[in-house]
């Protein structure tokens, strides 16, 4: 399971959590960490995009080189 699969397991974990709960204050923060879990998962995804861009650019530099 990589970084980004476990980030989105946990946002749904706790999306499914909120929706089972009958107290407001718990369910809002089941919801915080859903949306903190997934704010994660997004981050890691353009953290990995941007890596792959770089490497994708130094690569071409040294062939070209």
């Amino acid at each position: 399971m990589t970084e980004i699969e476990l980030f989105r397991a946990r946002a749904d974990e706790a999306g499914n959590a909120a929706a089972g709960c009958e107290l407001d204050n718990v369910r809002e923060r089941h919801l915080r960490s859903q949306a903190a879990w997934e704010a994660m998962a997004v981050r890691a995804e353009r953290v990995a995009t941007q890596r792959a861009l770089n490497e994708a650019e130094k690569e071409a530099r040294a062939v070209a080189f």
